[in-house]
């Protein structure tokens, strides 16, 4: 197992606890002071360098002694070596919530223009830059999660004024309340109504919090962007004043593959992706604790199987609760749950596979199985 170091100082501590740097893992690190160059002069075998900046002699030195290097990528709006998640506050460094067209300016939207501008077959420079940062975020996402996750996909349809974004809100409260951390992918609609009940932490601001959204409940959905109106619907969440808590508990798993869809603002933390595929195999992977599936259209259902398939052939460890909300919705109007229960029949997974109209109910079951493993 490797060993990565991102920051100066972990660096200098292992170096004086007297190790060497042999298949050890350096990332974005400046090395080029003579203190800290002094702290390669050790084996360097198998060391692999991820954007470090180096003096010539020691580039040589590395080389020779078989270690690799990548070298920063020039010109790209995005770190390639990221060792950290996305906050909101970097996402939208720049926006200007009484400019709302601002939003066009910020990391995010220049991240989302760079990527079309590469099209669908990207040459291999920025292809191989897109894959490394995709699996930057996946470490670093490894990083933060702890505990059994919950994941909730549902529709990015729902508009901050509806029944249903207040339901996902209060199921959102519950989660939060169990203890929960809680994993959307990152969007509009339930993805991020559902961070939000958490953070609110219980119902009492719920009625006050949705009268102020309510005055951007939505953004024009389609493959274009129109950043004021974004603008305007980012500026309505961000005017919400949430509790922020030591560890994080709301994790969003968005992507530029989507980016006419900004992330929301509800969650504390963004996984952000190049690759749509990476981000919804990694999502459905990493929620140990059950998914609950609210209605959505094609790409909810998609992950349902996806899900689906990891719990029926054990994939990835032990077959995890499938809880589908809404139980007209997913035995008639689309009887995905019906399907499942009867690939499931006699299985491992057929006993943690749930229907239901009540979201207290759907959290005591993910309880019951956090409570088993």
């Amino acid at each position: 197992m490797r060993i990565e170091i991102a920051d100066a100082e972990l660096l200098r501590e292992h170096r004086d606890n007297g190790h060497d740097l042999r298949n050890v893992t350096l990332s974005t690190l400046d090395l080029t002071d003579p203190a800290d160059d002094e702290l390669l002069r050790t084996a360097l075998d198998g060391a692999l360098f991820l954007g470090c900046t180096l003096r010539p002699e020691t580039q040589r030195r590395a080389h020779a002694a078989g270690a690799l290097l990548f070298p920063i990528v020039p010109g790209l709006p995005y770190e390639v070596y990221r060792s950290r998640l996305y906050t909101c506050a970097e996402l939208f460094d720049g926006f200007e919530p009484a400019r709302p067209e601002s939003y066009a300016d910020t990391p995010d939207a220049r991240i989302y223009q760079h990527a079309l501008a590469q099209g669908a077959r990207p040459d291999p420079l920025h292809a191989l830059a897109e894959r490394l940062h995709d699996h930057s975020i996946s470490e670093a996402l490894d990083d933060v999660l702890t505990g059994r996750p919950v994941a909730v996909m549902g529709g990015h349809a729902l508009t901050r004024d509806s029944d249903r974004y207040r339901g996902a809100v209060e199921l959102g409260v519950l989660l939060g309340k169990a203890g929960f951390t809680v994993l959307t992918g990152g969007g509009p609609g339930a993805m991020e109504a559902v961070p939000l009940g958490v953070r609110l932490g219980d119902r009492s601001g719920v009625d006050e919090v949705l009268a102020g959204l309510a005055t951007a409940p939505r953004f024009a959905s389609g493959s274009t962007v129109d950043a004021a109106e974004i603008g305007r619907w980012i500026a309505a969440g961000l005017a919400v004043d949430l509790p922020v808590g030591e560890k994080p508990r709301t994790i969003g798993i968005p992507t530029w593959f989507f980016g006419h869809e900004p992330p929301n603002p509800f969650c504390e933390l963004h996984a952000k992706y190049f690759a749509n595929s990476v981000r919804e195999e990694g999502l459905l992977t990493v929620a140990t604790g059950g998914i609950v599936y609210t209605p959505g259209s094609a790409g909810t259902v998609q992950e349902v199987f996806q899900d689906y398939t990891q719990n029926h052939y054990g994939s990835v460890g032990p077959a995890a609760p499938m809880v589908f909300l809404g139980h007209r919705f997913w035995t008639e109007e689309v009887p995905a749950a019906s399907l499942v229960r009867k690939l499931a029949r006699g299985r491992p997974a057929e006993q943690w596979v749930m229907v239901t109209d009540d979201a207290a109910e759907a959290v005591e079951f993910l309880v019951s199985y956090a409570s088993v493993q």
